[in-house]
């Protein structure tokens, strides 16, 4: 802990690391600044019944660092951004042209990746924000608008998204972290004065030793999340002797670290998607004047909105796409070509296509765990929910695997900073 303090007091000392960490404060200030100013017209009444009665839409709230509950000009937020960027990963799968650029070209072929997601995010930006005047539209939230208001709330709320994209990388550039993951993480955090207030609402002095309860099962829950977050499986790599003249180069030995935990939550985000989405379908066709369909939309929302098969399917949805997105970030073979390359081999394992076989067994194994811990944790606020009966004492979610991984990004990229400055 004291080494702790002291490297923060060195970080907070050093000229240079201040000013990263004064820019990404103003960053944070700027675009909470634009998250206060809404769209004109707004129901507010409307939009707070709206969310209210909507997992689908406070999902995306997270995601928009909570601009859209204010309807702002910022209200599509970085999600275009991540949806583009999520979009390209899954595209090197199905080009190989792609998948060499991000793998194979080094940095320039990265910066290439990044700019066709960059540019893949404009088109993105308006379908959504399209979509989403429409929704509130017909909820009601905004007025009808004319062809002339609907373009110009298109175009400003775009050129919102585009501008915590490029703030975002702003971010990363200038400060510390990751630019993207700061403003979801900001937007995060800006809704802990409202669930304290819900809490604070329902409080009950009868109910203190179970609040008590509930703060030690919270801190372990917390904890349990950074373990397997930064819980990796190190697989021993050795680099074989080279004599170049009189000099022997290489026979060190070290580790490659595989992640428990490679997909972050984006299985989260695709299996939220996929369930709630159709509830959103189910729930329009409820007010369908075809009586057919009208009854069986209705037994389909009935049945979604059992707690104990939303909860089972939710579960098994996330364990499946930890699988799927680990297998399509994750290249085995293009790992085992990197190391034949450079001389390196896994002791008791033959170079080539034998190395990319044992490491996809690995990566299956952990993968296992990793996808249990995150069905295990998406389904935790809906447990809790149901146990205490009172939506601000919810632990686990999305939203606290983002706000872990970020702190601990956030401080590793501090504590080097400050190591390197010292050596």
């Amino acid at each position: 802990m004291k080494d702790f303090i002291s490297k923060i007091s060195l970080a907070i000392k050093d000229p240079m690391l201040r000013a990263r960490i004064l820019f990404v404060a103003a960053a944070l200030v700027v675009f909470r600044l634009f998250s206060a100013i809404p769209i004109p017209g707004i129901d507010t009444d409307a939009l707070s019944r709206l969310f209210s009665g909507s997992q689908f839409l406070g999902l995306l709230d997270i995601f928009s660092g909570g601009g859209l509950a204010n309807l702002s000009i910022v209200m599509l937020g970085v999600g275009p951004y991540i949806t583009s960027s999520i979009i390209m990963q899954l595209l090197t799968m199905i080009f190989p042209k792609l998948k060499a650029l991000y793998h194979e070209e080094g940095e320039a072929g990265r910066k290439r990746f990044s700019q066709y997601s960059r540019l893949l995010t404009v088109p993105l930006a308006v379908l959504q924000g399209i979509g989403y005047l429409i929704l509130f539209e017909r909820q009601g939230v905004l007025p009808n608008l004319s062809q002339f208001d609907m373009a110009t709330n298109v175009i400003i709320i775009t050129a919102g998204s585009l501008l915590l994209m490029w703030l975002g990388e702003l971010m990363t550039e200038f400060g510390i972290g990751n630019g993207v993951s700061l403003l979801i993480f900001a937007g995060i955090v800006a809704r802990l004065p409202t669930v304290l207030y819900q809490f604070a609402a329902g409080f009950d002095q009868a109910q203190i030793p179970f609040y008590i309860f509930f703060t030690a099962a919270a801190v372990l829950v917390v904890y349990g999340v950074v373990v397997v977050t930064e819980a990796e499986r190190p697989v021993p790599v050795t680099y074989a002797k080279r004599v170049r003249g009189n000099k022997v180069y290489g026979g060190i030995s070290t580790y490659l670290p595989l992640r428990v935990n490679q997909a972050g939550v984006i299985p989260i985000i695709f299996a939220l998607s996929l369930l709630l989405f159709p509830q959103m379908v189910f729930n329009f066709f409820t007010t369908s004047n075809t009586e057919i369909i009208k009854s069986i939309a209705i037994k389909l929302v009935a049945i979604f909105n059992n707690g104990w098969f939303y909860s089972i399917f939710y579960f098994v949805l996330v364990f499946l796409f930890t699988y799927f997105y680990t297998a399509v970030t994750f290249d085995p073979e293009a790992i085992s070509t990197n190391l034949q390359k450079n001389g390196a081999f896994i002791p008791g394992v033959r170079p080539g296509p034998a190395t990319a076989e044992h490491l996809g067994r690995v990566v299956t194994r952990i993968t296992l765990v990793g996808a249990v811990f995150l069905g295990l944790v998406a389904v935790l606020p809906l447990a809790m929910q149901a146990v205490t009966n009172n939506p601000a004492l919810a632990i686990g979610g999305t939203a606290l695997l983002i706000v872990v991984s970020v702190v601990v990004d956030l401080f590793k990229k501090v504590e080097a900073q400050v190591s390197m400055r010292e050596y």
